[in-house]
């Protein structure tokens, strides 16, 4: 111990004698190591740290796929709860819920609230603790019993200014009474991840009872519902599956679903996780690559360093200083560089969360639980004394391996090398800078698809123009509009008359479904002239709009004609269809005039029109075939609204909201925002990516060039009486130049075929991260091999240009 005490008292020393190169040291750690903690922070809360319920490895949810009618991931239906709950053998607790957004009214103005419908067995499942009251009871996922509302912490702090009297206070929701039962502990949380809804929605604001009746075995339609089940102890995964697969093809066959129906038990985990797996694990292997580069960079700067202490050691050396005792005293250097470094890092790493926060991509689930907890810290000592002992090894080899006859001879010379100017006499500087410019080159290629994938997202056209539009939800409920169409429709005209004389708002219109808000809804569809197969029925995305919709949103017209006053409830049936509904059942002629069946076999739909197709669900996702019913035949109680403006949209928000609630007092009105700023927020998962990835890449590609700057200017530095005597005996200065740009260009070379070679491994698991960008993108591997052989060309032509300033009387003076 006192030895250990010894060595980090003099590397201590040594540190504050070189102050430059230790600051430029602890920096590059701290970058690196620092971006690692951050994402790795990330990867532990979402990947590694178990979600915060009991036993959360054994919570599944259920979901249903019909592929064959292109139907991925559908919600289920009470009547398939009721088949899973009498048949499974797997599940130990099982829970049906339904997620809606509801509006709270009674309080100073109505409020959008997200509600959980749900059986009790949910919240026990979930481990929900009770702060006031209680929670849900068995009883009351019968019919029959009063409706109460659990509220959580969250909206019991936010609606009810943390009112400790709330409990058995009578609320009103969607105009119907509930009274308060129970208010939740903070610390329970559910969110859109944990039970996803058919709209958006961010947690869950209170929790109601869903009674399930005796119908609901035969409720096999209404596939709008969560499943959630808890495994019993030691069932896996595969094994659930296994058995909800024979269950399913009971359903299909009794149902007489598509071939392709069948069921999917997802753990939570995964489903919390979601798409964010994939680009999270890219870029901590960026951030990785990032660490390594900086370590060869290191290395390379200790091995400078060291080549300037080859005659102190050698004097240690000779007075009787063991190698082992060498080893640790460089060891000791560069571990104490790297706690200095992982220190500093931790700064960088905090800052690059409230960062990632700040910035909010929208896709990074539980957020608000991302920090520096303890197993970060352990992963930052960790990778701090592993990169310590890893960017050490090369200068205690150095150290270890040094001729001690040759270092003392040299006299004043400080160790300088008559070997010249040669790659082959500087291997190990040599290969870390090779290994410096392959892994920025892997890098910047992956940074380079990202962007070129980016670029090429945004130029896709959304199918409407987003500029100057302002949207909102309007949502009215109560006894007055409950099941009467009509109250509906008188205030849907009364909200356009109002907004269309707004000074400032050009058009206006209203539809059921927003493009880029992530709601959903489909159904089934019958087409004339068209019969599918058993079990293989039509899916459509189902939309519902009011006549201004079409022009407010500038959504083309191609064939017939849109909406207007005349499709009243009593006139004839109509609906739009877009451009690819028509050209998959009518590509040669006209799709006006042909009729579609819903619902009702006996009352037919004429299509009215076609309008080009709309990225609904974001620009890099196929839509559906589309049909829109017009608004004055199907009135609904909650639609967005949408107006097109001469000045800035903000400008006109509290104008509108003050004619809506003109109009109905009663009305709630969110999700205030602008289609720019709807379409901007849709591509924040790519944006985040290529940022990340880009800024690892531009960080890469710096120390990359300091890497070959370093080792060429040592070669030059450390060369110098070759060069000297080279001048003297006639050598021109280009042909100097030239020797220098060849020995670095080597490097450079050497590192960029590597780097390609690795690139085109690695950039397959970019795959799913890529749009219209193949992982083999010549284009993007020829673009960064060149832009990385111009960095490396620039970094070497400087400390060239050094080679030939050199003055032969000079240099072979000092020899």
């Amino acid at each position: 111990m006192h030895a250990l005490m010894q060595e980090i008292r003099f590397a201590l020393r040594t540190l504050r004698k070189n102050v430059g190169l230790t600051v430029v040291i602890v920096a590059s750690l701290a970058i690196g190591i620092g971006a690692n903690s951050a994402i790795f922070s990330v990867v532990d809360a979402l990947l590694l740290r178990p979600l915060p319920y009991p036993h959360p490895n054994r919570l599944a949810n259920i979901w249903l796929h019909s592929p064959g009618i292109g139907i991925f991931r559908d919600w289920p239906s009470p009547g398939q709860y009721i088949d899973l709950q009498n048949e499974n053998h797997s599940f130990e607790e099982m829970a049906l819920a339904q997620s809606r957004t509801w509006t709270l009214t009674g309080l100073d103005q109505p409020e959008r609230v997200d509600v959980l419908r749900t059986q009790s067995s949910l919240l026990r499942m979930l481990g929900a603790k009770p702060l006031f009251g209680r929670l849900l009871l068995p009883e009351e996922d019968k019919p029959g019993k009063p409706a109460v509302a659990i509220l959580s912490n969250r909206a019991w702090k936010r609606l009810f200014n943390s009112d400790g009297q709330v409990v058995g206070r009578t609320i009103m929701l969607n105009g119907n009474p509930f009274v308060v039962a129970g208010v939740l502990r903070p610390e329970f949380m559910v969110n859109a991840e944990v039970m996803p809804s058919e709209g958006p929605m961010d947690k869950i604001d209170i929790f109601a009872p869903l009674p399930l009746g005796a119908d609901a075995a035969q409720r096999r339609g209404d596939e709008n519902y969560n499943i959630m089940v808890r495994l019993k102890p030691g069932v896996s995964l595969r094994q659930a599956q296994s058995d909800v697969d024979v269950i399913a093809a009971r359903i299909r066959e009794k149902d007489k679903r598509d071939r392709t129906y069948g069921m999917d038990v997802i753990g939570l985990q995964e489903q919390v996780v979601g798409d964010v797996r994939r680009a999270l694990l890219v870029v901590l292997g960026a951030v990785g690559l990032v660490l390594l580069i900086a370590c060869a960079n290191v290395a390379n700067l200790l091995l400078t360093r060291s080549a300037g202490r080859q005659k102190e050691v050698a004097i240690r050396a000779a007075l009787g200083a063991g190698w082992r005792r060498l080893a640790r005293q460089m060891l000791t250097e560069s571990v104490l560089l790297a706690i200095l470094g992982g220190a500093a890092g931790l700064l960088i790493a905090k800052w690059s969360l409230y960062v990632v926060r700040t910035l909010n991509p929208g896709n990074i689930p539980r957020l608000e639980e991302i920090g520096i907890s303890g197993s970060v810290l352990a992963f930052t000592f960790g990778i701090a004394l592993i990169t310590g002992i890893l960017f050490g090894l090369a200068p205690a080899w150095r150290a270890v391996s040094v001729d001690l006859f040759t270092s003392l001879k040299s006299g004043g010379r400080s160790g300088q090398s008559d070997a010249g100017l040669r790659l082959t006499s500087n291997r190990l500087r040599g290969l870390l800078v090779v290994a410096e410019v392959a892994l920025s080159l892997i890098l910047l290629t992956g940074a380079g698809l990202l962007i070129r994938s980016f670029v090429r997202l945004q130029q896709v056209q959304p199918g409407f123009t987003t500029d100057h539009v302002l949207t909102m939800q309007v949502v009215v409920s109560g006894p007055k509009f409950r099941g009467q169409r009509q109250a509906s429709a008188q205030f849907w005209d009364e909200v356009e008359r109002r907004v269309s004389h707004l000074p400032g708002v050009k058009s206006q219109g209203r539809v059921d479904v927003l493009p880029l808000t992530g709601t959903v809804g489909w159904g089934q569809i019958k087409v004339e002239g068209y019969n599918p197969p058993p079990g293989q029925e039509l899916q459509v995305d189902l939309r519902t709009a009011s006549a201004g919709y079409f022009r407010t949103m500038e959504i083309p017209l191609l064939q017939g004609r849109f909406f207007d006053p005349h499709d009243t409830p009593d006139a004839q049936q109509v609906v739009i269809i877009d451009s690819k509904f028509a050209q998959r059942f009518w590509p040669h002629e006209t799709a006006v005039g042909k009729h579609v069946w819903f619902d009702t076999p006996n009352k037919p739909f004429t299509i009215c029109g076609v309008v080009g197709v709309v990225k609904q669900y974001g620009l890099d996702a196929d839509s559906k075939i589309v049909t829109y019913f017009p608004q004055s035949q199907q009135p609904s109680n909650g639609m967005y609204l949408v107006a097109r403006t001469s000045v800035e949209p903000e400008s006109l928000t509290g104008a509108i909201v003050h004619e809506v609630r003109a109009a109905e007092p009663n009305a709630a009105v969110y999700e205030i925002r602008t289609m720019q700023d709807r379409l901007h927020d849709s591509l924040a998962r790519q944006r985040f990516t290529t940022a990340m990835l880009g800024g690892f890449a531009l960080f890469a590609m710096l120390l990359a060039a300091v890497g070959v700057y370093g080792v060429m200017a040592y070669l030059v530095s450390q060369s110098t009486h070759d060069i000297g005597v080279r001048v003297a005996l006639g050598a021109r200065t280009g042909s100097i130049l030239g020797l220098v740009v060849r020995e670095g260009m080597t490097l450079a070379g050497l590192g960029i075929l590597l780097g390609i070679a690795g690139a085109i491994g690695l950039t397959r698991l970019m795959a799913s991260l890529l749009f219209g960008v193949s992982p083999h993108d010549l284009a993007t591997f020829g673009g960064v091999a060149v832009l990385l052989a111009g960095v490396a060309l620039m970094a070497t032509v400087i400390p060239a240009r050094r080679a030939m300033r050199v003055d032969p009387m000079v240099a072979l003076r000092d020899e």
